[in-house]
C-alpha cells in the first residue's frame, strides 16, 4: 500500500486582500484598521474623511460659551440625562486624552447651525426694513390730518374762494374809461375823440393820451372837454391811439358812465356782458335816493355818494378824474350788482 502524506500548515494566516488606491490611501486604511483593532474607533461612528476634531465641551454655569472657529457662533449646551451622564463622561475623558481623536461636528449639524445664524441675521435686519416706507404704506394721519367737511369749514372755504377769485380776477380784468370829445364835421356837431384815460381797479392810470382826430376840428369844446389847440400839436393819431386802447380793453370788464358815447367815439363795440355802465345801475340810484330808471349825471352821483366835487370850474373836465370817480361808484354796489348780473346775464 502506498502511503498518503498530507502536508497541512495551520500556522499561516489567510492571505490579505490587496489594498486598493494610491499609497496615501493605503497608509490611511492601515492606520484606521490598527485603531479599530485596538478599540479606539468603530466603523459605524467613523466619518469617511480625515480624523475630525472633538466638539468643544458645553459651558458651565457662570462661564461664557465657547465660539466655533468655523461659524463664530455660540454652541448650545447638550442636555444630559441621568442614564448617559456617566458613560459620556468616561468617553470624553478617553477622547480628550488623545488630541487628534477629537471628532468635529458633522455636516448636518454645521448646516443647521449655519441656518440658525442666517435666520438671526435676517431677523435683525427686519426692523430696518420696516422703517422704510413701502409703496402701499399709508401716510401718517398726524402729519396730514383729514379735514372734516363741517359747515364752518365749508363756509370759510367758500368765502376764501370767493374772495380770492374776486381779488385775482376782478382787479386784473376790470378797468374804467372816460373820453373827452371835440366837435368835427358840419358846424362841429360830430363828436370826435380827443383824449382818452383808462385806469385800473385801484385807480392807477394805465393810459392817458391826447388824440388827434382824422377830421378837422371845428369846435374844441374847451368848457366841457378841457381840450385846447396846443394839446393837438403832439397828439397821437387816431388810428394808432385806437389800436393801443383796444389792446387794453379786449377781454376786460369795462366800467364807464354813459359808456356808449365813449365806444362810439372809439368806433368800437364791447360785449354787454363785460360792460358796466354806472348811469344804468338801479342799486346805485337807490343809494343816491334817485329813481331807479333815471339817468343821473356823474357829477351828481359823485357829490351825493362820494361827497366830492368834480367837473368844477371853467377849465373843463378831467378824463382821469371822471374815470376814477366812475370806478369808486361802481365799487359801492359791486357785490349786489354782480350777483344780479349772474342771475340775469345781459344779452349781447
Amino acid at each position: 500500500m502506498s502511503t498518503l502524506l498530507l502536508n497541512l500548515d495551520f500556522g499561516e494566516p489567510p492571505p490579505k486582500k490587496a489594498l486598493e488606491g494610491n499609497a496615501k490611501h493605503r497608509k490611511f486604511v492601515k492606520k484606521r484598521r490598527l485603531l479599530e483593532r485596538r478599540g479606539f474607533l468603530n466603523k459605524k461612528n467613523q466619518p469617511p474623511g480625515n480624523v475630525p476634531k472633538l466638539r468643544p465641551e458645553p459651558p458651565k454655569k457662570g462661564e461664557t460659551p465657547q465660539m466655533d472657529d468655523t461659524l463664530k457662533i455660540p454652541l448650545p449646551p447638550k442636555k444630559k440625562t441621568a442614564a448617559s451622564s456617566s458613560g459620556s463622561e468616561q468617553s470624553l475623558d478617553k477622547k480628550t486624552s488623545v488630541p487628534w481623536l477629537t471628532p468635529a461636528p458633522s455636516q448636518k449639524t454645521g448646516s443647521v447651525v449655519a441656518k440658525v445664524d442666517l435666520l438671526g441675521e435676517f431677523q435683525s435686519a427686519l426692523p430696518k426694513i420696516k422703517n422704510h416706507p413701502t409703496r402701499h404704506q399709508k401716510k401718517d394721519p398726524q402729519k396730514n390730518p383729514p379735514q372734516k367737511n363741517t359747515p364752518q369749514n365749508s363756509t370759510s372755504a367758500h368765502s376764501e374762494n370767493k374772495c380770492s377769485a374776486a381779488s385775482q380776477t376782478m382787479p386784473r380784468k376790470m378797468v374804467a374809461i372816460d373820453c373827452e370829445m371835440v366837435g368835427t364835421g358840419p358846424k362841429g356837431h360830430v363828436s370826435s375823440l380827443a383824449r382818452c384815460s383808462i385806469i385800473n381797479y385801484n385807480g392807477d392810470v394805465l393810459y392817458d393820451e391826447y388824440i388827434l382826430p382824422p377830421c378837422h376840428i371845428v369846435d374844441y369844446r374847451t368848457r366841457w372837454s378841457g381840450i385846447r389847440k396846443h394839446h393837438m400839436v403832439n397828439a397821437t393819431p387816431f388810428k394808432i391811439a385806437r389800436g393801443q386802447i383796444l389792446k387794453i380793453l379786449t377781454g376786460k370788464i369795462v366800467v364807464g358812465h354813459a359808456i356808449h358815447n365813449d365806444f362810439k367815439a372809439l368806433q368800437y363795440f364791447h360785449p354787454k356782458s363785460l360792460t358796466r355802465d354806472t348811469s344804468h345801475i338801479p342799486p346805485l340810484n337807490r343809494k343816491a335816493d334817485c329813481p331807479e330808471n333815471a339817468t343821473m349825471s356823474l357829477k351828481h352821483l359823485t357829490k351825493k355818494l362820494l361827497n366830492r366835487d368834480i367837473q368844477a370850474g371853467k377849465s373843463g373836465h378831467s378824463s382821469v378824474e371822471d374815470a376814477q370817480a366812475t370806478m369808486e361808484l361802481y365799487k359801492l354796489v359791486e357785490v349786489e350788482w354782480e350777483q344780479h348780473l349772474a342771475q340775469n346775464p345781459p344779452k349781447d
